[in-house]
């Protein structure tokens, strides 16, 4: 036997040294000598010694060959058979120790199923141990795209092409497809010769870019459907074995696992989070719920305490954290908390009316303020446009509360009206009311019946009879005064000494709220109840002195109307004109002891001539100058003109024939 076929152990037992030593010098001897020294015995054995020491088949193989010159036919041949079964039983250990080899690997990757959270890391080792155990060139995993009705390369291991690393199959193309629509395996010794699949150029140019000649693919299947596709390809051509087939189609039932592990891990991570938004949202819900609960509460009880507008605007403001403000179905703003005033979101509060809900506006949230389809008001919430949910809720039913107190304000205010407006009626002499139950019913209204007061009259047609009265009713509330319709006139009555400020007040207030002009006159002070039906009768005077002059959208009083008010008006009232119009020049002549009314009645009784004035009054011309400038200083520079001149002269002849007494 030649040395390349002896097999050498580390350590031995002393007989099998003994064997193969006594064995190998036998071969040493010439020819006749080691036919008779050498027996079947020794050639059975040296098997055994191969197959214990892990020899190859070459070397099994080897030992029938020498034995042909050495041994006789007949021990030959159980030589030559013992070779055979030595050789099917090396082909068996080599084929359990593959098959341990697999079952390691898939054992291997159950494991990593086991322990790996990484679904990608456990692709990549099914993927690189597929291509270790089948000793492929390259080994790939590729995952269908239902969306984009595509296949991708999820994994590779082995490649060099980044063409093909990144190439995507339409469903149905390439080999990959023909393992996708019929769910088998499905190999090819040479890929480009084979036309049992569809080829496409893309396809075809990645898999030579890549070199592929041979490729196996087996399926990655989930509950019946396909979701994949395990590669094995060779750079040359190939035929794998059933068993090749088989272990593939293991890893890729491992590979389908650990993509469905994922899919399920995804999933239940999913369904924790959804669980725990929905817990959140439900702990949301409830602070939610519980905060309105509270402002609810808190603004329900303001209302039953009767808490003004005021209350309701500064509760919201705390409860919302955000400025508000509240108008009116006018626009005029009633409330104001935490913010500063705003205007009338107009067309916001009319898309809010028509669609039931709160509106955007510029970075504020308004809401209107209805009953049923009649808008009353509306609230503004200042700096918050885009509130939450729940906070948007509260701020709409804030709106609603809002919408309560604007009706019952109005509905109070309604009441009021009709009582104010009975009592002016009565206080003009309509009724037969005594005066002793009208002061009663005055103080109920908050009116005080014994103060000095002043009566204001303004014209009220059929078209603006209820806007104009309605304002009027806001205005007298503000001021503890009394309003009503009487005939085609609107009267108040307002606590007060100044008719000609309280009506030009008063046409300024009311032609803001109703935005037209609105012509007030004005009379008084009058004491008491009784005096007054005769002021209501001047103050109309007024009023249509001005409407006569054109002054329209304008107040005042008789006194402001010079001498036109001393016609209209009452003959007691003149000494008040008399002191209005010359009372400068009075007060000086009796503090500096001079005549300066003497030298201006002259003046005008000579046409204003000054060198005629000062013929009668025998001085000379320039006395007179000096007197009329200081009339001048006193009365202003416009006192010569004709309207004043007119008023001037009625004053001095009404001073004159009172006697000097006024």
């Amino acid at each position: 036997m030649s040395a390349g076929n002896s097999y050498h152990r580390d350590q031995e037992p002393a007989e099998e040294t003994e064997s193969r030593s006594s064995l190998g010098c036998r071969r040493n001897h010439p020819t006749s000598t080691m036919t008779s020294m050498l027996t079947c015995s020794d050639y059975l054995l040296h098997l055994f010694e191969l197959l214990a020491g892990d020899g190859t088949s070459e070397q099994l193989a080897q030992v029938p060959v020498e034995a042909r010159t050495r041994l006789p036919a007949r021990e030959l041949h159980r030589v030559e058979r013992a070779g055979k079964l030595a050789l099917r039983l090396r082909n068996t250990l080599d084929e359990r120790r593959r098959h341990e080899s697999e079952l390691a690997a898939l054992f291997d990757t159950a494991g990593d199923l086991a322990r790996v959270r990484d679904p990608d890391a456990v692709l990549r080792a099914i993927v690189h141990r597929a291509r270790m155990l089948l000793g492929s060139h390259v080994a790939y995993l590729s995952l269908n795209d239902s969306r984009a009705g595509t296949t991708y390369m999820r994994v590779t291991d082995g490649c060099v092409s980044a063409l093909f690393q990144q190439v995507r199959l339409g469903m149905g193309e390439g080999l990959g497809g023909l393992v996708a629509q019929t769910a088998r395996p499905y190999a090819t010794p040479s890929y480009f010769e084979d036309e049992r699949f569809t080829h496409t150029d893309e396809i075809d140019r990645a898999v030579g870019d890549e070199r592929l000649v041979a490729i196996l693919g087996v399926p990655l299947a989930v509950g019946g459907s396909v979701i994949g596709v395990l590669y094995a390809a060779d750079r040359s051509t190939r035929d794998y074995s059933h068993d090749e087939i088989a272990l593939l189609s293991s890893l890729a039932d491992h590979a389908a696992i650990a993509i469905d592990n994922s899919r399920l891990l995804e999933e239940t991570r999913h369904a924790l989070v959804e669980l725990n938004a929905a817990h959140e949202t439900i702990r949301e819900h409830n602070s939610a719920m519980r905060r309105a609960e509270r402002a609810h509460d808190r603004l329900t009880d303001l209302v039953l305490r009767g808490g003004s507008l005021e209350d309701i605007a500064e509760a919201v403001a705390d409860v919302l954290g955000g400025g508000i403000v509240v108008h009116d179905e006018d626009g005029t703003e009633l409330a104001c908390a935490a913010t500063d005033s705003l205007p009338w979101p107009d067309r916001a509060v009319q898309q809010s009316r028509h669609s039931g809900r709160s509106v955007p506006w510029r970075t504020n949230l308004v809401c209107a303020a209805l009953a049923g389809p009649e808008l009353l008001g509306s609230l503004t919430l200042v700096g918050c446009h885009q509130p939450a949910d729940a906070d948007r809720r509260l701020f709409e039913r804030a709106g609603v509360v809002t919408a309560l107190v604007l009706l019952l304000r109005r509905r109070t205010a309604e009441a009021e009206e009709r009582v104010r407006g009975e009592l002016i009626t009565e206080l003009l002499g309509v009724g037969e009311r005594a005066h002793g139950g009208l002061a009663a019913r005055a103080r109920r209204v908050g009116f005080d019946p014994e103060g000095s007061k002043v009566v204001l009259v303004s014209p009220c047609g059929n078209a603006d009879r209820e806007r104009l009265a309605a304002a009027a009713s806001r205005y007298v509330g503000q001021h503890s005064g009394l309003a009503g319709t009487h005939g085609d006139h609107l009267v108040i009555v307002l606590p007060g000494t100044d008719a000609g400020n309280a009506a030009q007040n008063a046409a300024r207030a009311l032609g803001t709220s109703t935005a037209r002009p609105v012509t007030v006159g004005g009379s008084g002070p009058v004491a008491g109840l009784e005096g007054i039906a005769d002021k209501y009768e001047e103050a109309c005077r007024c009023l249509e002195a001005l409407l006569a002059l054109g002054r329209e959208g304008e107040g005042a009083a008789l006194a402001e109307l010079g001498f036109l008010g001393v016609l209209l008006g009452d003959r007691g009232d003149l000494s008040g004109y008399v002191r209005r119009t010359v009372g400068a020049v009075l007060d000086y002549d009796s503090r500096k002891g001079t005549d300066l009314v003497k030298t201006l009645r002259s003046y005008f009784e000579h046409d204003a001539g000054l060198s005629r004035t000062a013929r009668a009054l025998h001085v000379h011309v320039n006395t007179v100058s000096q007197r009329l400038e200081r009339v001048s200083a006193l009365l202003g520079p416009d006192w010569r003109s004709p309207e004043r001149g007119l008023e001037i002269q009625l004053a001095l002849r009404l001073h004159r024939l009172s006697g000097g007494e006024w």
